[in-house]
């Protein structure tokens, strides 16, 4: 299978050429030539363990891969999660459902794609002999996951842009609290935007990728979006086979991958009800999928700071799909929004399977409150943000997309519990080491160059 950019100006690529440069040279996403139709092999992986399902989806997409190596790398992925389910559906009610993505190593659900693309990035390091310096931007929970998926890996680097002061501390010091010498924290005065905007501009200058093997590890990269699919259809076939076609996924989300994984996911024959944009009060998506505006607002911080975006990167790839594979158009609307900082969607159906929800922070904290007292069940901030307006779906799966033990503070404020977790604890004794670096491309670039790999 070849990956094409969303933009229409760069040549097909290999999956493993499509992982390794991340952004594609014409500043599109890259994306599959064709969706499969897996609908009928998705019911026969009912009863495969996590690693198993994951194997059977992705040998569709790295064709270049040879089985028994890819077989290897998805197991090693998967082998430092605290669940035998690696994402066990946890059933409040016969309406209700958790799917709980917070098993693995840094607790959130980004780790279910960066264990496997940092497994990926090691093998193409030892089939070339060449370092990989790996830049991503976060608003919390990537970076963390992004380093653990890389630590100590031989020949690669990685440097993460993060908002100094918007992250929550104990997210902070899972980037920070390293003492592998490959793990480069960097710093950055202002919002999430302002780092993956600067880290677009790194992207952008096509020579100094090749002059520092530049890749990347944000939700940009193709692998990412394709390894957070299986857990969507892990969790369907977990359901009453008749409950399935009426299911909603309601998915926390800022950047608007984890969403687009599963809507991906439904476009290959996963055949579900729809899903729901749960937002925080940065409502980009919220105001998109409820009244066809997209347009940029001031990023308000939150108790759900992973959420605290409002230029949504993954949302091109989702206007590329909804507009029939169309680059010379997908490429002219996000021209104009980054011109402009808006576009309406004006006749296009394009928001048809998606609705939204919005919520500010006192609702958060009422929800986890609420959710606690009615279910017993201890969300964190981001996950609580799914249980809105969801009584009249029927089944409803909420995405959580995060241990609480990350956010104790609000989540003690609220039900009286301190929720700990040993792996966090741990982290508390250790010293912060971080970079502070401006969000300009020149500084960054500038970094990385002192500190390649």
């Amino acid at each position: 299978m070849k990956f094409v950019s969303t933009r229409g100006q760069t040549e097909p690529h290999s999956f493993s050429e499509a992982v390794r440069i991340g952004l594609a040279p014409d500043k599109g996403l890259f994306v599959p030539e064709e969706l499969p139709d897996l609908g009928q092999e998705m019911l026969s992986w009912q009863g495969k363990t996590y690693p198993e399902l994951c194997y059977e989806f992705f040998k569709h997409f790295a064709t270049d891969i040879p089985s028994d190596e890819l077989k290897a790398l998805v197991e090693t992925a998967y082998s430092r999660f605290d669940h035998p389910d690696h994402a066990p559906l946890v059933k409040l009610s016969d309406k209700l459902y958790v799917l709980e993505l917070f098993h693995g190593p840094t607790l959130a659900f980004k780790d279910f794609a960066l264990q496997l693309l940092g497994c990926l990035y090691e093998r193409q390091v030892a089939q070339s002999g060449q370092g990989i310096n790996v830049l991503g931007a976060t608003s919390g929970d990537t970076g963390a996951a992004a380093i653990n998926g890389l630590l100590g890996k031989k020949g690669v680097n990685i440097f993460i842009l993060y908002p100094d002061g918007r992250v929550s501390p104990l997210q902070e010091r899972q980037m920070t609290c390293l003492e592998e010498e490959n793990v480069f924290p960097l710093a950055i005065k202002g919002s999430f935007d302002d780092a993956q905007a600067a880290l677009k501009e790194v992207f952008g200058d096509k020579d100094f990728s090749r002059e520092v093997h530049l890749s990347a590890v944000n939700s940009i990269n193709l692998a990412r979006i394709l390894a957070q699919c299986v857990y969507y259809i892990y969790a369907w076939l977990k359901l009453p086979a008749e409950s399935r076609d009426r299911a909603t996924f309601v998915v926390p989300t800022g950047n608007f991958g984890n969403v687009l994984a599963g809507w991906l996911a439904s476009r290959m024959g996963m055949v579900v009800d729809g899903f729901r944009v749960a937002t925080n009060q940065n409502d980009i998506l919220h105001r998109f999928f409820s009244a066809g505006d997209y347009s940029l607002g001031a990023v308000q911080p939150s108790h759900a700071p992973s959420m605290d975006i409002q230029v949504a990167s993954n949302f091109e790839r989702f206007l590329y799909f909804s507009l029939g594979g169309n680059a010379e158009m997908t490429r002219e609307i996000m021209e104009g929004f980054k011109k402009d900082g808006a576009f309406q969607v004006g006749g296009m159906a394009i928001t048809e399977f998606m609705t939204s929800s919005r919520m500010d922070d006192a609702e958060i904290a009422e929800t986890i409150t609420r959710v606690y007292k009615e279910f017993g069940y201890v969300s964190d901030p981001h996950t609580a943000c799914g249980f809105k307006d969801i009584d009249h779906l029927e089944p409803a799966i909420v995405l959580s997309t995060a241990h609480p033990a990350k956010f104790p503070d609000v989540v003690e404020a609220c039900t009286g519990i301190s929720p700990t977790h040993a792996s966090l604890e741990a982290l508390k004794a250790k010293d912060v080491q971080k970079y502070s670096v401006e969000p300009t491309e020149q500084a960054i670039k500038a970094f990385i160059r002192n500190h390649q790999a």
